[in-house]
């Protein structure tokens, strides 16, 4: 699983799967370029990366920021191989119970920031002729519950960019790859990372393998769509 001297950037790297993921990756020799939002997180997460990691702080929602983002990925490494979006969070209340700048805040990080990071890689993708772009969405990109009405809609929104991305991109020799994750054991939840009713579910680690499994394939393999639960989930 080959991803050596690859240029890889990840979105919402401060912690959690994009955390991990940062530093398996930077360990199996790629050049990692993150960004998020927690400059004192991120920065912990580039002192961890033996060199491989270089942060750039930044909100996943600003054109501006993430040219930024891509700028530094081609002024330090010269390519990009990998773009992953995985920068998102979660509201889960009933629709009365939202407010519209609550709305407005998941959609601009979860649904937006996927886009203008996409936008902002795309260019030097197509003129490379190759290239891979990974969403980190959730198995709720194909189902709803009470209460997730934002949470799912922001998902199948970014279902939806993906499968519409995919047919575009396609012809450029460019991969898309849907990542559809179950229960993870992160500080994404409410009761936080390492609480004991989540002992048994996914780890960042898990998600970190998944990835490195995905983006490291031949060139001519592509992971349409990735989904993974832990074994206790109903699915």
């Amino acid at each position: 699983m080959q991803v050596d001297n690859k240029t890889i950037i990840i979105s919402g790297a401060s912690r959690g799967i994009g955390r991990a993921t940062a530093l398996l990756l930077a360990q199996q020799g790629a050049n990692v370029v993150i960004t998020a939002r927690n400059v004192i997180e991120l920065k912990e997460v580039e002192s961890e990366g033996q060199g491989k990691i270089v942060a750039v702080p930044g909100d996943v929602s600003s054109e501006v920021d993430m040219e930024r983002v891509v700028q530094t990925a081609l002024d330090r490494f010269g390519r990009i191989d990998v773009v992953i979006n995985n920068a998102g969070y979660g509201v889960f209340k009933n629709v009365d119970e939202i407010s519209v700048d609550e709305w407005d805040a998941l959609m601009a990080t979860n649904v937006k920031g996927t886009f203008v990071l996409t936008k902002a890689a795309l260019p030097t993708l197509k003129a490379q002729g190759a290239g891979h772009i990974v969403v980190v969405a959730s198995d709720v990109a194909k189902r709803t519950f009470a209460g997730g009405s934002l949470y799912t809609a922001s998902k199948y929104a970014q279902e939806a960019f993906m499968g519409a991305l995919r047919k575009e991109v396609r012809p450029f020799g460019i991969k898309v790859t849907g990542v559809y994750s179950g229960l993870v054991d992160s500080h994404f939840h409410a009761k936080g990372h390492g609480h004991e009713t989540s002992q048994n579910w996914l780890k960042n680690e898990d998600m970190a393998e998944s990835m490195l499994f995905i983006i490291s394939r031949p060139a001519h393999v592509v992971i349409d769509e990735f989904m993974v639960h832990p074994l206790e989930q109903e699915y």
